[in-house]
């Protein structure tokens, strides 16, 4: 393909129209005024257009050197035509670079924004040298009208020309607006004084989207009080800081309890203490939302300034607005704070604020932070060894008593270390959870004496009942005690459904509600046989699927209907006789209930149990293959003429040979127990523990099995490649805990939950010594 030809004389042309000076050019050694804002911008614009004129390069921003069309028209040449774009190019590029040389880099900053959002480019494209004059004229010139003539010669009514300046007007003030914006969020104050100087805003002025004052951003921006109190200093002497509200109604104090701006609220409360007491338009007051975005230090200096306010005081924490302050705190788990705010109160509105506690109680202690709360379980062990130890002594005599006391005395200093090393592990967090159950019980004691002080007896009802109920689905013993134990009443109450406390326990999986039956003396016989309107008792709503949020708890569907199973059999083991074969209103014993409302979850739980059994099988079968072909083939073969291995004698030969016939054994047992499993006819009643024990039997010799087949290896790495070295020997015992580790992290986990599933602690029975009546 031929290139394509140029002609001499068209880039001559060319050159001369549109100029391109080589020569090295600094713009500040003619441009001597930086323009960096509106005061500026006259002197800036006289020197840039003498420069511009004297080097020839005017036409490129009052649109003389317009840039060549894009396609080729005409008889014109492709070469031709890419000499006369390339050399405009070249020029606008010099132009613009002069321009954009000139200002500072807010203002270039700014210039590109907008020039972006106009044309819905990006920063780094194209702009022309036109465009970036017209940007600044429009930014910092005066207002240009246009002529009477539109463009294409249309006659302009005086309106459009209003509106035109208007929208210029209105784009200058935006763009000038989120200057101010950026210049508040990065706190850049020289920035922000020379904007305030110019007068073209003020403090008060919107300046966001949403309705945000300089203020507002200011006090969001940053929790450093200098800049604040500079442009309070600015603030019109007529502004009242409560008229100062966004869109969202929200004053100065709301933005400082949003944000956490503990300083920003003591200097705006400073100068009008009625911001405290001001609602945005969803009726919340500044406490109420540092508590909901948890910021105690705010809130808790709110709740200062309010106390010291005595006449909107009475108001604040009283009513339903009093309650929804307390239920905010109870949610946020600030059960302390919720404690120094109820000092406050008189009396309450509602239910709400116990309801809440029964939503965001606590979950109970674990047996560690129980232990290192009471130190039961420290002290019994340090009694149990000196018993032990004297025992020993007066048993087996002066001298070998001593001896073995010395191992009493180490196991005893051992116990006396240990809180000591779980204190500086995990002491701070466990020290959090265990003052936080104990504000929340304690604020739970201040409601139930609140409501019984400052109420009617007849009106309980009306502040426990829902309270009641929810603590028992969200399985909350501590409420449901706190409840019974203050309100008589309330061991007899039913819910909407008709359902008491222990038959509404029930259906909701609470065990630490149901074990309330074993608290009880004679009173327990009543829901032996109670019945619900529906004429179920309690073995029938046993017998119904527990709800979604108490399956998901468990992990796997045999697990979850394994679950189910000892519900129904502990409850069947409570209820008379008579009533396992009791019907219902629809006809129905338990037991048909039981079948129709698990039928699903039954074909879950086989098919859990079928892909289980189906993954192990693969992999015992895999270790059997491997394990019998290293029975067979033995490390360093046999000796031709005894027949008998050639590390027969070599220790690390025999650790091969005990190792590799436990893989294999084991593997096998756990190979049939897999199978099985598979053929098994998984009926409901094998889940309760046939099943279970199955995968229990399968998944620990497996986990023998795989433990011995990589002990077997690194023996064989060793015999093969050890010669005796003890750092070979290292390296392969530190190899060999990586797999096996590996193993007990994964897998593992499930054989310990079948097996505290199966034959772990039931989750029924007494827990507590406390009786019911």
């Amino acid at each position: 393909m031929a290139s394509p030809s140029y002609n001499p004389d068209v880039t001559l042309e060319v050159r001369e129209k549109y100029p391109y000076h080589t020569w090295y050019f600094y713009p500040p050694n003619f441009i001597t005024v930086k323009l960096n804002g509106k005061d500026k911008y006259g002197i800036w614009k006289t020197q840039m257009l003498c420069h511009l004129e004297s080097y020839g390069m005017l036409g490129f921003i009052d649109g003389t050197h317009v840039k060549p069309q894009t396609s080729v028209t005409g008889k014109e040449k492709v070469g031709n035509h890419e000499t006369r774009q390339g050399w405009w190019r070249r020029a606008d590029a010099l132009a613009k670079g002069w321009i954009l040389g000139s200002l500072s880099e807010e203002i270039v900053r700014c210039v590109l924004n907008s020039l972006a959002r106009k044309s819905h480019k990006q920063i780094d494209e194209d702009f022309s040298a036109k465009d970036v004059w017209d940007e600044l004229q429009t930014m910092y010139g005066p207002p240009q009208l246009q002529t009477v003539y539109g463009p294409v010669g249309r006659p302009q009514r005086a309106g459009d020309k209003q509106e035109d300046v208007r929208k210029q007007e209105d784009e200058r003030r935006a763009l000038i607006h989120q200057v101010f914006y950026m210049a508040l969020l990065e706190v850049r104050s020289d920035a922000i004084d020379r904007i305030l100087d110019d007068k073209e805003v003020t403090v008060i002025d919107k300046i966001t989207n949403n309705g945000n004052t300089a203020l507002h951003v200011a006090v969001g921006a940053t929790k450093k009080s200098e800049l604040l109190q500079k442009l309070l200093e600015l603030t019109p002497k007529n502004t009242q800081l409560l008229d100062l509200r966004n869109s969202d109604g929200s004053t100065l104090l709301h933005v400082a309890a949003i944000v956490g701006n503990t300083q920003a609220a003591d200097i705006l409360v400073g100068r009008n203490p009625e911001l405290l007491f001001a609602k945005d338009n969803e009726g919340h007051i500044p406490l109420a939302i540092a508590l909901s975005n948890m910021h105690t230090e705010t809130a808790q200096t709110l709740l200062q300034h309010i106390d010291s306010n005595h006449l909107e005081r009475h108001a604040l924490f009283s009513g339903e607005s009093g309650d929804e302050l307390l239920v905010t705190a109870i949610s946020s788990k600030y059960f302390r704070l919720a404690l120094k705010l109820l000092l406050r109160y008189k009396s309450l509105d509602s239910d709400a604020v116990l309801m809440a506690i029964a939503l965001n109680f606590p979950r109970e202690l674990t047996m560690l932070e129980e232990f290192s709360r009471t130190g039961k379980l420290h002290w019994k062990m340090e009694s149990a060894l000196v018993t032990a130890s004297d025992y020993t002594v007066r048993k087996c005599g002066t001298r070998v008593g001593k001896i073995i006391s010395k191992f009493y005395v180490g196991f005893y200093w051992i116990i006396k270390l240990l809180p000591l090393i779980l204190k500086m592990l995990r002491w701070p967090y466990i020290k959090e959870r265990i003052r936080t159950r104990d504000d929340a019980i304690l604020m739970l004691a201040s409601v139930c004496a609140m409501i019984i002080d400052k109420h009617d007896s007849l009106s309980y009802n009306q502040y426990y009942m829902k309270p009641l109920f929810e603590a028992i689905r969200q399985n909350t013993h501590e409420v449901v005690e706190y409840i019974v134990y203050n309100f008589r009443d309330a061991l007899s109450s039913a819910n909407e459904e008709g359902h008491n406390i222990i038959q509404h326990a029930v259906i909701n999986r609470s065990e630490n509600i149901y074990n309330i039956i074993y608290q009880m003396t004679e009173h327990k016989n009543v829901y032996r046989t109670i019945k619900d309107p529906s004429g179920n008792n309690l073995l029938h709503l046993a017998a119904i699927l527990a709800p979604s949020s108490k399956l998901n708890l468990i992990s796997g569907a045999a697990l979850q209907i394994q679950r189910e199973l000892q519900w129904f059999k502990e409850v069947e083991g409570f209820v008379c006789p008579l009533n396992i074969i009791q019907k219902n209103s629809f006809d129905e014993t338990p037991q048909m209930v039981f079948t129709r409302e698990h039928k699903e979850l039954v074909i879950e739980g086989e098919k859990w149990m079928k892909a289980t059994a189906e993954s192990y099988t693969i992999t015992a079968a895999l270790i059997i293959t491997i394990v019998f072909a290293a029975a067979i083939t033995v490390p360093g073969g046999n000796n031709q003429a005894s027949g008998l291995p050639v590390f027969t004698n070599n220790a690390a030969f025999t650790v091969f040979a005990i190792s590799d016939a436990i893989s294999l054994f084991a593997a096998v047992t756990s190979l049939l127990t897999f199978l099985s499993v598979i053929t098994t006819r998984f009926a409901e009643q094998d889940f309760l523990f046939k099943l279970p024990t199955k995968l229990i039997i399968g998944l620990t010799t497996l986990f023998i099995s795989t433990t011995s087949m990589i002990v077997a290896f690194g023996a064989t790495l060793y015999i093969v490649f050890g010669q005796g070295n003890s750092r070979i020997l290292i390296s392969i015992a530190v190899l060999t805990c990586l797999p096996i580790t590996s193993f007990v992290t994964l897998q593992f986990p499930l054989v310990i939950e079948l097996m505290n599933a199966t034959y772990g602690r039931s989750i029924f029975g007494k827990r507590r010594n406390d009786s019911f009546q």
